[in-house]
């Protein structure tokens, strides 16, 4: 799954966790949950999908951005938890390509190899499940600011 999509779902999961360690175990979890949904991806080395891999991973980190500023303070840290927390298993991919090691150990990176269901088929699905998710996060994030 493409890591925006994992951003996303960790800020609406940072919505609504009762703190940031919760937000951030409940975004880990939700990494594997959402690799076991079939999704884009391919099963040749990484650095065959660095163009889609750095445009994606340039997204994600400036929707990190853009929603942490969004949310109102009181909210911030949870969400930003949540979003950190759901893409914290893709750093393997940048440190594999840049340091040629996974940061990982072997049982974590095992489990998260195991749960994929990838298929280069699935682009469309990827950006659709982009769109749903980056208006359900406007949305909360809207009615967290007029909530106060």
């Amino acid at each position: 799954m493409l890591v925006t999509n994992h951003v996303l779902s960790g800020a609406l999961i940072g919505h609504v966790a009762p703190g940031p360690a919760t937000a951030f175990g409940a975004g880990v979890l939700s990494h594997l949950v959402l690799d076991a949904v079939p999704h884009w991806g391919g099963r040749g080395p990484i650095r065959e999908l660095m163009h889609i891999a750095v445009p994606d991973g340039l997204v994600g980190a400036t929707t990190m951005a853009v929603v942490t500023a969004a949310t109102p303070s009181r909210r911030r840290a949870r969400v930003l938890a949540g979003m950190a927390g759901a893409a914290f298993l893709d750093l393997d991919k940048p440190s594999t390509v840049f340091f040629g090691f996974s940061p990982f150990p072997g049982a974590v990176d095992a489990l998260h190899g195991r749960v994929q269901r990838e298929s280069p088929g699935r682009m469309p699905q990827e950006v659709l499940v982009a769109v749903a998710g980056a208006l359900a996060v406007a949305a909360v994030t809207r009615r967290r600011r007029q909530s106060g």
